[in-house]
């Protein structure tokens, strides 16, 4: 029987992180249907994190460590969503690093994951403790912690928050605030919030081009393979989703009969019946995202427009299932992490061919892009280059804010110069000299 540590680790190595491990995902399960409701997708946002940090070794084991530790604190101790957490709860949590339970303390450092022959998985090692402690002479000594170390957890937190902030899932960061007073102010005059110093990660035009272009191309020369990435990158950008919103997960499994034509108006919307926050919404839908939603399920072999209350999985596998609650299911819908790897291929041809073309700095930027870039692109271009209402974007886009929406306008230093070189300081006066008859001395 496996037996597992008093707080679960989340993360394995990094080789072996984006392999998904099926008993971390029965644990995040279980907290999202008992105590947390987006747990399931903050983990996925943490994996996102962490595997922008997969080329410094060491940045990425200090980082692994610290969600680990903040997310068993926040999911089994405060109960309560990363997105809730404030800067008096956080300020909770350092008093519980301060001074852990004894049974979370360890004396030796392990893995946190090792391989059981039994079942030939990866399992998370029943000897793993989250804090680590020291010993003189065989003693074990009473658990301390510098404030130096406790700065170093702050600033990991912070950088993990300015990360949910780019990505829209909440818009505050208590570890920034918390280091903006009491004891740990002196670090925040070296740290920089994210969100303020770096711009959105979206594909420029060209960028975008490559994207779409290879998707179209890969799904001409394999349809069967393909046809379902063409769709769902188009469908990704034009309604600016995010991967929970069409992957399927415990209490969700999205339907062709999310598309929904309204009886009075004619237009077709993309119903969410679950967002983040738990919220409702419908975007609109163009007419060239309703031709490719025609094209998919044409190729499916299905009637070219879903009739109202239609359950075909908006996403089917290509190949049945091989585990899990959908074990055997061919048409069973895909998960987080298909679904961002399915993204992945795509960006990273696309960058490919970008650098054949002689692209490089192009190519270079594409590579750092994610899935999540795709909304970001789609939110982008609607603003700056569609020319869509700011108020119909925020509803897309599911915004609380027009603030929110309002960071996608892209204007440079030159763009600001020049709109403002010839603005006037007196309207009614230069309208008066336009419309006066002319003086009949000239």
């Amino acid at each position: 029987m496996q037996t597992f540590p008093p707080a679960m680790p989340l993360f394995d190595a990094v080789q072996h992180l984006e392999d998904g491990n099926p008993t971390v995902n029965q644990y995040l399960a279980n907290v999202t249907l008992r105590r947390v409701h987006d747990a399931a997708f903050v983990y996925e946002l943490a994996v996102d994190w962490l595997l922008e940090q997969r080329h410094s070794e060491n940045n990425f084991k200090t980082y692994r460590s610290e969600l680990t530790t903040f997310l068993f604190w926040a999911f089994e101790i405060e109960e309560v969503s990363v997105a809730d957490i404030t800067r008096r709860a956080l300020s909770r949590y350092i008093e519980f690093c301060l001074k852990p339970p004894q049974t979370l303390i360890a004396y030796r450092n392990v893995a946190q994951f090792v391989l059981s022959k039994e079942i030939a998985e990866r399992v998370p090692n029943p000897i793993w403790r989250p804090f680590l402690g020291k010993k003189r002479e065989g003693i074990e000594l009473p658990y301390t912690i510098s404030d130096k170390a406790l700065k170093i957890k702050l600033s990991i937190l912070s950088s993990f928050y300015s990360f949910l902030i780019n990505e829209e899932y909440t818009e505050r960061n208590p570890a920034m605030a918390l280091m903006n007073n009491g004891r740990f102010k002196s670090l925040s005059q070296n740290l920089k919030m994210t969100n303020d110093d770096e711009s959105v990660k979206a594909f420029t035009e060209l960028q975008w081009s490559y994207v779409v272009s290879t998707a179209q191309r890969l799904a001409d020369e394999s349809p069967e393979q393909h046809e379902r990435t063409l769709f769902l990158i188009s469908l990704m950008y034009a309604c600016y989703l995010r991967i929970s919103e069409v992957a399927a997960r415990p209490g969700f499994s999205p339907v062709m009969g999310q598309f929904r034509r309204d009886s009075k108006t004619g237009v077709w919307g993309f119903y969410l019946p679950l967002s983040k926050g738990g919220k409702k919404r419908t975007v609109a839908v163009s007419n060239q995202l309703l031709e490719s939603l025609k094209r998919y399920r044409t190729h499916l072999g299905i009637r070219p427009l879903p009739v109202p209350s239609e359950d075909t999985p908006l996403f089917i596998r290509h190949q049945a299932a091989g585990r899990g609650r959908d074990a055997g299911l061919v048409n069973a819908n895909l998960g987080i992490r298909q679904i961002r790897e399915s993204i992945d291929r795509v960006i990273q041809q696309a960058a490919d061919n970008a650098e054949q073309d002689g692209f490089h700095q192009d190519a270079q930027e594409m590579r750092q892009m994610t899935p999540h870039s795709i909304r970001h692109t789609g939110i982008s271009h609607d603003i700056n280059l569609n020319n869509r209402p700011l108020s119909h974007v925020q509803a897309d886009a599911g915004h609380d804010s027009i603030d929110t929406t309002s960071q996608y306008l892209h204007t440079t230093r030159v763009e600001r110069h020049e709109s403002a070189a010839h603005k006037p300081l007196d309207h009614l006066a230069i309208s008066y000299r336009r419309n006066a008859p002319e003086s009949e001395d000239r």
